[in-house]
């Protein structure tokens, strides 16, 4: 069920009143009452039910794979990359001019109360705007646009030692010392909570979602100076949260109301994300590894433990279930653009330049990619299926990743999901029952700490694929995909580790997202360096 934090009502999504329900194979899959007794013994439940795993949800999964009805998905099969050609796969790097129909984007800002510039350049009935007008159509969509997070992730996997290390041991040395100072830190957070950078004195930074909050802020008070108080609060936030995470983000937001970086500009603006639009995904237990052969069952010895559950969040693409009464009630509010992206990505903000596309362009929802680079190893790449659309595959899982590696040697630039999408509501919301029962379910193996053990989710960039006018947006990496799937990629971008001691490729690497770390704290989130720690400007 989704919720305020300030407890406002909304409806129930589920097949019945009283009994959850699996949104994948496009009917509602209900549990077998006799497969818990078979495949979970009294000593596993009760594990099960401490770490808040929802029980019935685990069942219909696994029913579903042992009977055969929910196979896992299989590889995506590709013929290639998109090429970008200004229309569906546009690049925003740099300078660049955006072409639209003249008519028809008038008639879409129009919507939305907005007179177009009489100096706008036409030609041929195409309007040319550069990124400075696109910037000033954007900001004024800010009072229709929210933004969220998937905030349901701990952050064991990203302080996971055996992950970290498979960048390489000379990585992993190089980057010991902050991996030492921050893992401890991590653990038992949910991962927005954890801290998002190192300060050059070697001090630890502030949260993913200080920082997020902090930059929506900004904007919405940007808005306010511009354009005056808006009719509804501008740039909201919501979020997907967990069983295993909820309760201890709220805690949090409770104390980042009073946070220095934050209160201020929450009274100036009437925007108060620590009372985020909410919905929390149920957890779910892992399966036994493909080694153990079929049937499945829950995987029951996590960390060595005997009758040990591992709880995990069903993937992502979920939150186009759990998510469903937030957008609609976003929607039924005013808004009409929401961005929806990872937690653990400090270049993920609002884009005044990307909301003003999506409007003006009439498409269903746009996606910001980035070129590949060496440390990209986890996540998903733009590739077209047989049938010549764009969609998107999760390497390792969809693709292998010597697959994507053969493509970029036969001279392909590869672009990587940068996990930040931004969806036209009123397209989206009649779709969602749609898309949350044909989006793949992926079943992968994996080999972390808690041990050998596979894993069911849904990607949530997946949906691409099911959208009949996506675009795609080619940005800078350094400025816009300043991802942390593992701790190693923090500590590199934040300009700890000892590049003398990382492989060149890496090392330049680091370099990079060092300097977009640096761009992004002082640009987006106006901070300063001040005496080797980034604190609030002014």
């Amino acid at each position: 069920m989704a919720s305020r934090y300030t407890e406002r009502p909304t409806r129930p999504r589920s097949c019945l009143p009283s009994e959850p329900a699996v949104a994948i194979t496009g009917r509602c899959v209900h549990r077998n009452a006799g497969m818990e007794k078979t495949l979970i013994d009294d000593r596993l439940r009760r594990d099960m039910i401490r770490k808040h795993i929802d029980i019935d949800l685990t069942m219909e999964i696994l029913e579903g794979l042992n009977s055969g009805h929910l196979s896992p998905a299989s590889s995506i099969q590709t013929t290639g990359v998109p090429a970008v050609d200004g229309k569906s796969l546009l690049s925003l790097v740099g300078d660049f001019v955006y072409r639209v129909d003249a008519s028809e984007a008038k008639t879409r800002f129009a919507a939305y109360g907005h007179a177009w510039p009489a100096d706008t350049p036409v030609k041929n009935g195409m309007a040319a705007l550069d990124r400075a007008t696109l910037a000033d159509f954007g900001e004024r969509l800010y009072e229709v646009s929210a933004w969220g997070v998937l905030n349901g992730g701990s952050a064991s996997s990203y302080a996971d030692r055996k992950k970290n290390g498979s960048l390489g041991a000379g990585v992993f040395e190089a980057i010991r010392e902050g991996f030492e100072t921050l893992a401890p830190l991590c653990e038992g957070l949910p991962k927005g909570l954890s801290p998002a950078y190192l300060n050059p004195d070697g001090s630890v930074g502030e949260s993913f979602l200080v920082l997020k909050m902090r930059s929506a802020l900004l904007k919405a008070e940007r808005y306010r100076k511009r354009f005056g108080a808006p009719d509804r609060p501008a740039l909201p936030f919501f979020q997907m949260t967990s069983r295993g995470t909820d309760e201890q983000l709220r805690a949090a937001y409770s104390s980042y109301r009073n946070h220095p970086w934050l209160s201020g500009l929450i009274d100036q603006t009437g925007t108060d994300p620590t009372r985020p639009w909410s919905a929390v995904q149920p957890l779910i237990a892992a399966f036994t590894h493909s080694t153990k052969g079929t049937p499945r069952r829950v995987f029951d010895s996590a960390y060595g433990k005997p009758h040990s559950a591992l709880a995990l969040p069903g993937g992502h693409g979920q939150s186009f279930r759990f998510l469903a009464d937030v957008y609609g009630g976003l929607l039924e509010a005013g808004y009409r653009f929401a961005y929806i992206g990872n937690v653990d990505n400090v270049g993920y903000s609002v884009d005044p330049v990307e909301i003003a596309i999506l409007c003006l362009s009439g498409a269903e929802a746009a996606f910001d990619f980035s070129y590949r680079t060496p440390v990209d190893v986890k996540g998903g790449i733009l590739v077209l299926d047989e049938g010549g659309r764009m969609t998107i595959g999760d390497l390792g899982q969809a693709i292998a990743i010597d697959e994507a590696e053969a493509m970029e040697a036969r001279g392909e630039r590869i672009l990587f999901n940068c996990a930040t999408g931004l969806f036209n509501l009123e397209a989206l919301v009649p779709k969602l029952d749609a898309i949350a029962s044909r989006l793949p379910l992926r079943l992968s193996d994996q080999d972390k700490d808690a041990g050998r053990y596979s894993q069911a989710e849904q990607s949530t960039w997946e949906v691409l694929g099911l959208l009949d006018r996506p675009i795609g947006f080619a940005v800078n990496k350094a400025d816009r995909f300043l991802a942390a799937k593992l701790l190693a990629e923090t500590i590199l971008g934040s300009g700890a580790a000892d590049l003398k001691a990382l492989p060149p490729e890496v090392a330049a690497t680091a370099q990079s997202l060092s300097h977009g770390l640096a761009k992004t704290l002082a640009g987006t989130c106006d901070l300063a360096l001040r005496k080797g720690r980034w604190t609030a400007a002014g």
